[in-house]
Protein backbone atom coordinates (compact mmCIF):
# COMPACT_ATOMS: atom_id res chain seq x y z
CA UNK A 1 0.00 0.00 0.00
CA UNK A 2 1.41 3.36 -1.00
CA UNK A 3 0.48 6.76 0.33
CA UNK A 4 -0.30 9.01 -2.63
CA UNK A 5 1.15 12.48 -2.20
CA UNK A 6 0.35 15.80 -3.79
CA UNK A 7 2.60 14.94 -6.74
CA UNK A 8 1.91 11.30 -7.63
CA UNK A 9 4.42 11.37 -10.49
CA UNK A 10 7.29 12.48 -8.22
CA UNK A 11 9.56 9.96 -6.53
CA UNK A 12 8.92 9.70 -2.78
CA UNK A 13 11.31 11.45 -0.43
CA UNK A 14 10.80 8.66 2.10
CA UNK A 15 9.37 5.20 1.70
CA UNK A 16 8.76 2.56 4.36
CA UNK A 17 8.16 -0.99 3.18
CA UNK A 18 6.86 -3.88 5.29
CA UNK A 19 8.36 -2.51 8.51
CA UNK A 20 8.29 -4.73 11.61
CA UNK A 21 9.43 -3.69 15.09
CA UNK A 22 9.45 -6.09 18.04
CA UNK A 23 10.62 -5.67 21.62
CA UNK A 24 12.08 -8.66 23.45
CA UNK A 25 11.84 -8.68 27.25
CA UNK A 26 11.29 -10.87 30.29
CA UNK A 27 7.53 -10.84 29.69
CA UNK A 28 7.90 -12.05 26.12
CA UNK A 29 7.96 -10.45 22.67
CA UNK A 30 5.85 -7.38 21.95
CA UNK A 31 4.92 -6.88 18.29
CA UNK A 32 4.84 -3.08 18.26
CA UNK A 33 4.79 -2.56 14.47
CA UNK A 34 3.56 -5.22 12.06
CA UNK A 35 4.19 -4.86 8.36
CA UNK A 36 3.71 -1.11 7.91
CA UNK A 37 4.13 0.38 4.41
CA UNK A 38 3.78 4.02 3.35
CA UNK A 39 5.39 6.81 1.34
CA UNK A 40 5.98 10.53 1.81
CA UNK A 41 6.76 13.11 -0.87
CA UNK A 42 8.61 16.40 -0.63
CA UNK A 43 6.50 19.18 0.87
CA UNK A 44 3.75 16.81 2.01
CA UNK A 45 2.40 16.70 5.58
CA UNK A 46 1.55 13.17 6.69
CA UNK A 47 -0.46 12.76 9.88
CA UNK A 48 -0.23 9.50 11.84
CA UNK A 49 -3.03 8.99 14.37
CA UNK A 50 -4.10 6.30 16.80
CA UNK A 51 -4.43 5.51 20.48
CA UNK A 52 -1.41 5.10 22.74
CA UNK A 53 0.35 1.87 21.90
CA UNK A 54 -0.80 1.80 18.28
CA UNK A 55 2.79 1.92 16.99
CA UNK A 56 2.88 5.50 15.67
CA UNK A 57 5.95 6.79 17.51
CA UNK A 58 7.80 3.47 17.36
CA UNK A 59 7.43 3.21 13.58
CA UNK A 60 8.76 6.74 13.09
CA UNK A 61 11.57 6.40 15.66
CA UNK A 62 12.86 3.44 13.66
CA UNK A 63 13.44 5.80 10.73
CA UNK A 64 16.13 7.63 12.69
CA UNK A 65 17.55 4.56 14.41
CA UNK A 66 16.43 5.89 17.80
CA UNK A 67 15.20 2.56 19.19
CA UNK A 68 17.62 0.87 21.61
CA UNK A 69 18.74 -2.53 20.38
CA UNK A 70 18.29 -4.64 22.41
CA UNK A 71 15.43 -4.84 23.29
CA UNK A 72 14.12 -3.47 19.94
CA UNK A 73 14.54 -5.45 16.74
CA UNK A 74 13.74 -3.67 13.47
CA UNK A 75 13.15 -5.92 10.48
CA UNK A 76 11.54 -5.81 7.07
CA UNK A 77 12.10 -2.61 5.22
CA UNK A 78 13.83 -1.04 3.50
CA UNK A 79 13.31 2.47 4.87
CA UNK A 80 14.48 4.50 1.91
CA UNK A 81 15.33 8.19 2.25
CA UNK A 82 16.51 9.90 -0.94
CA UNK A 83 17.45 6.53 -2.37
CA UNK A 84 19.43 5.33 0.69
CA UNK A 85 18.25 2.49 2.91
CA UNK A 86 18.45 3.92 6.43
CA UNK A 87 18.38 0.44 7.97
CA UNK A 88 21.69 -0.40 6.31
CA UNK A 89 23.57 2.72 7.46
CA UNK A 90 26.10 2.77 10.27
CA UNK A 91 25.52 4.82 13.43
CA UNK A 92 28.02 7.39 12.18
CA UNK A 93 26.16 7.74 8.86
CA UNK A 94 22.83 8.09 10.68
CA UNK A 95 24.25 10.83 12.94
CA UNK A 96 25.16 12.80 9.83
CA UNK A 97 21.52 12.64 8.71
CA UNK A 98 19.87 13.27 12.09
CA UNK A 99 19.39 16.95 12.74
CA UNK A 100 20.49 17.89 9.25
CA UNK A 101 18.40 16.16 6.57
CA UNK A 102 15.89 14.71 9.05
CA UNK A 103 15.00 16.61 12.22
CA UNK A 104 12.65 15.79 15.06
CA UNK A 105 10.47 17.84 17.41
CA UNK A 106 10.01 15.72 20.52
CA UNK A 107 6.88 15.50 22.65
CA UNK A 108 8.34 16.91 25.87
CA UNK A 109 10.50 19.99 25.26
CA UNK A 110 11.62 20.11 28.91
CA UNK A 111 13.37 16.74 28.76
CA UNK A 112 14.59 17.26 25.18
CA UNK A 113 16.83 20.18 26.19
CA UNK A 114 19.93 19.88 28.38
CA UNK A 115 18.95 21.75 31.56
CA UNK A 116 22.51 22.95 32.32
CA UNK A 117 23.16 24.56 28.94
CA UNK A 118 21.54 27.68 27.55
CA UNK A 119 18.96 27.41 24.79
CA UNK A 120 21.18 29.46 22.48
CA UNK A 121 24.19 27.23 23.04
CA UNK A 122 22.17 24.13 22.16
CA UNK A 123 20.78 25.64 18.96
CA UNK A 124 24.24 26.89 17.97
CA UNK A 125 25.68 23.45 18.66
CA UNK A 126 23.07 21.86 16.38
CA UNK A 127 24.25 24.18 13.61
CA UNK A 128 27.99 23.73 14.10
CA UNK A 129 27.96 19.96 14.55
CA UNK A 130 26.78 19.59 10.94
CA UNK A 131 28.94 22.40 9.54
CA UNK A 132 32.31 22.74 11.25
CA UNK A 133 33.11 25.76 9.09
CA UNK A 134 30.52 27.93 10.86
CA UNK A 135 32.12 30.24 13.43
CA UNK A 136 30.62 30.71 16.88
CA UNK A 137 29.57 34.29 16.16
CA UNK A 138 27.82 33.26 12.94
CA UNK A 139 26.08 30.35 14.74
CA UNK A 140 24.92 32.77 17.45
CA UNK A 141 23.51 35.18 14.86
CA UNK A 142 21.75 32.34 13.07
CA UNK A 143 20.32 31.02 16.36
CA UNK A 144 18.93 34.44 17.30
CA UNK A 145 17.43 34.71 13.81
CA UNK A 146 15.77 31.31 14.26
CA UNK A 147 14.38 32.22 17.70
CA UNK A 148 12.91 35.34 16.15
CA UNK A 149 11.44 33.33 13.27
CA UNK A 150 9.57 30.99 15.62
CA UNK A 151 8.17 33.86 17.66
CA UNK A 152 10.36 33.91 20.77
CA UNK A 153 10.26 37.50 22.10
CA UNK A 154 13.56 39.35 22.71
CA UNK A 155 15.51 36.56 21.02
CA UNK A 156 18.96 38.07 21.69
CA UNK A 157 18.26 38.07 25.43
CA UNK A 158 16.54 34.68 25.34
CA UNK A 159 19.61 33.20 23.63
CA UNK A 160 21.48 33.21 26.94
CA UNK A 161 18.65 31.81 29.05
CA UNK A 162 18.33 28.24 30.31
CA UNK A 163 15.41 25.91 29.52
CA UNK A 164 13.79 26.41 32.95
CA UNK A 165 13.52 30.13 32.18
CA UNK A 166 11.26 29.40 29.20
CA UNK A 167 7.55 28.64 29.47
CA UNK A 168 6.28 25.36 28.00
CA UNK A 169 5.12 27.07 24.80
CA UNK A 170 8.42 28.94 24.44
CA UNK A 171 10.42 25.73 24.93
CA UNK A 172 8.38 24.14 22.17
CA UNK A 173 9.14 27.10 19.91
CA UNK A 174 12.84 26.85 20.75
CA UNK A 175 12.76 23.15 19.89
CA UNK A 176 11.23 23.99 16.52
CA UNK A 177 14.00 26.54 15.99
CA UNK A 178 16.65 23.91 16.71
CA UNK A 179 14.93 21.37 14.46
CA UNK A 180 14.93 23.70 11.43
CA UNK A 181 18.41 25.12 12.05
CA UNK A 182 19.93 23.11 9.21
CA UNK A 183 17.06 23.40 6.71
CA UNK A 184 15.98 19.73 6.97
CA UNK A 185 14.24 17.97 4.13
CA UNK A 186 12.05 16.01 6.56
CA UNK A 187 10.64 17.25 9.86
CA UNK A 188 9.12 14.79 12.35
CA UNK A 189 6.84 16.22 15.05
CA UNK A 190 5.94 13.73 17.78
CA UNK A 191 2.85 14.95 19.69
CA UNK A 192 4.09 18.58 19.57
CA UNK A 193 0.93 20.04 21.18
CA UNK A 194 -0.02 17.39 23.74
CA UNK A 195 1.09 19.18 26.93
CA UNK A 196 -0.01 22.66 25.81
CA UNK A 197 -3.26 24.55 26.38
CA UNK A 198 -5.50 25.19 23.39
CA UNK A 199 -4.27 28.75 22.82
CA UNK A 200 -0.59 27.75 22.72
CA UNK A 201 -1.53 24.65 20.72
CA UNK A 202 -3.06 26.85 18.01
CA UNK A 203 0.09 28.99 17.96
CA UNK A 204 2.33 25.93 17.57
CA UNK A 205 0.19 24.60 14.70
CA UNK A 206 0.44 27.99 13.01
CA UNK A 207 4.18 27.89 13.59
CA UNK A 208 4.46 24.47 11.92
CA UNK A 209 2.75 25.93 8.87
CA UNK A 210 5.25 28.84 8.86
CA UNK A 211 8.10 26.33 9.10
CA UNK A 212 6.65 24.35 6.21
CA UNK A 213 6.59 27.46 4.02
CA UNK A 214 10.08 28.55 5.09
CA UNK A 215 11.87 25.21 4.71
CA UNK A 216 9.66 23.41 2.12
CA UNK A 217 10.29 20.32 4.24
CA UNK A 218 8.06 17.28 4.24
CA UNK A 219 6.48 16.74 7.66
CA UNK A 220 5.36 13.71 9.65
CA UNK A 221 2.96 14.70 12.44
CA UNK A 222 2.30 12.08 15.11
CA UNK A 223 -0.74 12.71 17.28
CA UNK A 224 -3.83 11.19 18.87
CA UNK A 225 -5.79 14.38 18.15
CA UNK A 226 -7.82 14.36 14.94
CA UNK A 227 -8.46 18.08 15.36
CA UNK A 228 -4.72 18.75 15.04
CA UNK A 229 -4.56 16.51 11.98
CA UNK A 230 -7.42 18.43 10.35
CA UNK A 231 -5.50 21.69 10.75
CA UNK A 232 -2.23 20.82 9.04
CA UNK A 233 -2.10 17.39 7.36
CA UNK A 234 -2.49 16.53 3.68
CA UNK A 235 -2.84 12.80 4.24
CA UNK A 236 -3.49 10.56 7.21
CA UNK A 237 -2.46 7.11 8.35
CA UNK A 238 -4.72 5.62 11.03
CA UNK A 239 -2.83 2.99 13.04
CA UNK A 240 -4.18 0.33 15.36
CA UNK A 241 -2.31 -2.55 17.04
CA UNK A 242 0.85 -1.88 15.07
CA UNK A 243 -0.77 -1.80 11.63
CA UNK A 244 -2.20 0.79 9.25
CA UNK A 245 -5.97 0.27 9.19
CA UNK A 246 -6.86 3.28 7.02
CA UNK A 247 -4.99 5.68 4.75
CA UNK A 248 -6.58 8.60 2.97
CA UNK A 249 -6.47 12.35 2.45
CA UNK A 250 -8.00 14.79 4.94
CA UNK A 251 -11.45 15.48 3.47
CA UNK A 252 -12.41 11.83 2.87
CA UNK A 253 -11.21 10.94 6.37
CA UNK A 254 -13.78 13.23 7.98
CA UNK A 255 -16.54 12.83 5.39
CA UNK A 256 -16.16 9.17 4.47
CA UNK A 257 -14.26 7.10 7.06
CA UNK A 258 -13.57 3.64 5.68
CA UNK A 259 -12.71 1.73 8.85
CA UNK A 260 -14.78 1.19 12.03
CA UNK A 261 -11.85 2.33 14.18
CA UNK A 262 -11.61 5.64 12.31
CA UNK A 263 -15.36 6.05 12.69
CA UNK A 264 -15.03 5.50 16.43
CA UNK A 265 -12.28 8.11 16.70
CA UNK A 266 -14.44 10.62 14.81
CA UNK A 267 -17.47 9.88 16.96
CA UNK A 268 -15.47 10.54 20.12
CA UNK A 269 -14.24 13.91 18.86
CA UNK A 270 -15.92 16.88 20.62
CA UNK A 271 -17.64 19.28 18.21
CA UNK A 272 -18.61 22.92 18.71
CA UNK A 273 -20.58 23.27 15.47
CA UNK A 274 -23.29 20.76 16.42
CA UNK A 275 -25.33 20.07 19.55
CA UNK A 276 -23.84 16.71 20.52
CA UNK A 277 -25.94 14.70 22.93
CA UNK A 278 -23.09 12.41 23.95
CA UNK A 279 -19.60 11.37 22.91
CA UNK A 280 -19.24 8.00 21.25
CA UNK A 281 -16.94 5.65 23.15
CA UNK A 282 -15.06 2.77 21.60
CA UNK A 283 -15.66 -0.16 23.97
CA UNK A 284 -12.84 -2.18 25.47
CA UNK A 285 -9.10 -1.63 25.34
CA UNK A 286 -6.39 -2.04 22.66
CA UNK A 287 -4.98 -5.57 22.58
CA UNK A 288 -1.90 -6.79 24.42
CA UNK A 289 0.64 -6.94 21.60
CA UNK A 290 2.68 -9.50 23.49
CA UNK A 291 -0.28 -11.78 22.78
CA UNK A 292 -2.09 -10.31 19.74
CA UNK A 293 -5.51 -11.81 19.05
CA UNK A 294 -6.08 -13.93 15.95
CA UNK A 295 -7.76 -12.34 12.96
CA UNK A 296 -8.56 -8.63 13.01
CA UNK A 297 -7.05 -6.99 16.10
CA UNK A 298 -9.96 -4.52 16.28
CA UNK A 299 -12.66 -7.22 16.11
CA UNK A 300 -13.23 -7.50 19.92
CA UNK A 301 -14.09 -3.77 20.04
CA UNK A 302 -15.87 -3.52 16.68
CA UNK A 303 -19.67 -3.45 16.44
CA UNK A 304 -19.38 -4.11 12.71
CA UNK A 305 -17.69 -7.44 13.43
CA UNK A 306 -20.64 -8.84 15.43
CA UNK A 307 -18.51 -11.89 16.31
CA UNK A 308 -18.41 -13.02 12.69
CA UNK A 309 -15.97 -15.86 12.22
CA UNK A 310 -14.07 -14.18 9.39
CA UNK A 311 -13.10 -11.25 11.64
CA UNK A 312 -11.93 -13.60 14.38
CA UNK A 313 -9.99 -15.93 12.10
CA UNK A 314 -8.43 -13.87 9.32
CA UNK A 315 -6.52 -10.59 9.47
CA UNK A 316 -7.92 -8.22 6.81
CA UNK A 317 -5.52 -6.90 4.19
CA UNK A 318 -5.38 -3.26 3.15
CA UNK A 319 -7.56 -2.85 0.09
CA UNK A 320 -8.22 0.14 -2.14
CA UNK A 321 -11.65 1.76 -1.61
CA UNK A 322 -11.99 4.78 -3.87
CA UNK A 323 -9.12 7.10 -2.95
CA UNK A 324 -8.65 5.45 0.45
CA UNK A 325 -7.12 2.24 1.75
CA UNK A 326 -8.91 0.22 4.40
CA UNK A 327 -8.18 -2.96 6.36
CA UNK A 328 -11.74 -4.16 7.00
CA UNK A 329 -13.47 -7.33 5.83
CA UNK A 330 -16.83 -5.55 5.65
CA UNK A 331 -15.94 -2.09 4.43
CA UNK A 332 -19.05 -2.09 2.22
CA UNK A 333 -21.14 -1.93 5.43
CA UNK A 334 -19.50 1.27 6.65
CA UNK A 335 -22.35 3.49 5.43
CA UNK A 336 -24.86 1.79 7.73
CA UNK A 337 -22.37 1.78 10.60
CA UNK A 338 -21.86 5.53 10.19
CA UNK A 339 -25.62 6.04 10.48
CA UNK A 340 -25.63 4.09 13.76
CA UNK A 341 -22.81 6.18 15.25
CA UNK A 342 -24.41 9.40 13.96
CA UNK A 343 -27.62 8.50 15.78
CA UNK A 344 -25.75 7.76 19.01
CA UNK A 345 -23.82 11.04 19.10
CA UNK A 346 -26.53 13.26 17.62
CA UNK A 347 -24.48 14.36 14.61
CA UNK A 348 -24.17 13.41 10.97
CA UNK A 349 -21.25 11.28 9.79
CA UNK A 350 -21.78 10.32 6.19
CA UNK A 351 -19.98 7.64 4.27
CA UNK A 352 -20.24 8.25 0.57
CA UNK A 353 -17.96 8.31 -2.41
CA UNK A 354 -14.37 9.34 -1.54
Amino acid sequence: MAVIGSEPSAAPLLSVENLHVTFHGDEGTVQAVRGVTWELRSGEVLGIVGESGSGKSVSVASILGLLPSPPAVVSGGPITFEGRNLLSLSERELRAIRGKDIAMIFQDPMTAFNPVQTIGHQISEAIRVHDRGVKRAAARDRSIELLSLVGVPSPAARFDQFPHEYSGGMRQRAMVAMAIANQPKLLIADEPTTALDVTIQAQILELLEVVRRETHAATILITHDLGVIAEVADRVLVMYAGKVVESTSILPLFQSPRHPYTLGLLGSLPRLDVNMETLFSIPGQPPDMAHPPPGCAFAPRCSLSRDRSLCRAEEPPLIRVGEAWSACHFVEEMEHEAEVVSHEVGMDIRVGES
